[in-house]
């Protein structure tokens, strides 16, 4: 398999998203405002999936102007997809 294949770019993306999910969820916890109105913390599975979505928003977003569309330029989007998408969640929940 090569670094570009389809099949290996799905499953880094897809890792990308569940890490940065866990680690959100472990360092950031819920917002005061969460804790206040729901009462019941969010789990560590919606987290990760929250981070999954933003690591595939990210990496669609960084390969649709075709920015070199390079295996680092798509993991570092990615990254940052995840992280903008799990601290918009954050600030609305």
């Amino acid at each position: 398999m090569h670094a570009t294949d389809p099949v290996v770019t799905f499953l880094l993306v897809l890792i990308i998203g569940i890490v940065a999910g866990i680690l959100f969820d472990r360092l950031a916890g819920p917002s005061w405002l969460a804790r206040q109105f729901s009462g019941s913390t969010r789990g560590i599975i919606t987290s990760a999936l929250v981070g999954i979505a933003g690591a595939f928003v990210g990496y669609h977003i960084s390969v649709l102007p075709a920015f070199g569309a390079g295996l680092v330029t798509s993991v570092v989007a990615a990254a940052a997809g995840a992280a903008a998408v799990l601290f918009a969640w954050r600030m609305a929940k």
